[in-house]
């Protein structure tokens, strides 16, 4: 597994759109979080409550999600498009091993980065709003709740990408489950459709990033929901990579 991860490593940083990715995921988050934190402070009449400062500080999160999961999705959908999966196949044969060490590889340095973004984002948007009784372990949650929730949407583009094999359709597939299907159910009518809303994807993980549950899952609770969803496309995907030919 040790000569995976490092063969992982070298493809994940060898490759241009990787870092171009991770680079617009950075600018992103600070550049939307603080933009939309001095606009906040512009209209606020008094000082800006610490939940609502670090809410703006970390808006940028609704665009970087995208931009992850594209670079999920391009970490196995590019070699499917240069061929380059026969060669990795032929080098590890076990193929769920190689969609693992991909996994880590990817989930290790998406939440360094990730983690870097949240915290510049937040420290520089904290600084535009200033606001008062700001307490550490609640720019802690918030930190690690946003880092966590951006890896996970870049996992959910590689399983996407796994399944789907196709960089276009794998991407398309990622915005529509997680921008635009979570605001379709959000109109369906009745208790069923409030719950079915409240399980769907990105309206489950979010939950996390803004620290409030809803009226069926907490915040931990409704990330596992997302990672369940995520779960649940990743081992479609490894089981067509199992079964079908490169």
């Amino acid at each position: 597994m040790i000569d995976i991860l490092r063969s992982e490593w070298t493809k994940i940083r060898s490759v241009r759109s990787t870092v171009w990715t991770l680079v617009i995921t950075f600018v992103l988050m600070v550049g939307l979080g603080a933009l939309l934190s001095g606009s906040v402070k512009s209209m606020a009449e008094g000082p800006v409550p610490a939940g609502q400062a670090i809410a703006s500080s970390l808006l940028g999160i609704m665009f970087a999600q995208l931009a992850m999961a594209t670079l999920g999705v391009l970490v196995i959908s590019s070699e499917y498009r240069t061929g380059g999966i026969r060669t990795s196949l032929m080098a590890v044969p076990r193929r769920i091993s190689l969609l693992t060490g991909k996994i880590i590889v990817f989930s290790a340095t998406s939440l360094v980065v990730c983690a870097l973004a949240c915290a510049v984002a937040m420290g520089i948007g904290l600084a535009i709003t200033q606001p008062p009784g700001l307490e550490a372990g609640e720019f802690l949650r918030a930190l690690v709740g946003a880092s966590l929730y951006l890896t996970a949407c870049g996992i959910f583009g590689l399983g996407l990408g796994t399944l789907i094999r196709h960089t276009p359709g794998a991407i398309v597939a990622a915005i529509a489950l997680m921008l635009v299907l979570p605001q379709l159910v959000n109109q369906l009518p009745g208790q069923w459709g409030k719950v079915v809303a409240e399980y769907f994807t990105t309206n489950a993980g979010m939950l996390l990033v803004a620290g409030e549950g809803n009226d069926s899952l907490g915040p931990w609770s409704g990330f596992a929901v997302y990672l369940a969803w995520i779960a649940a496309a990743t081992i479609a995907g490894a089981l067509l990579l199992h079964r079908r030919d490169a």
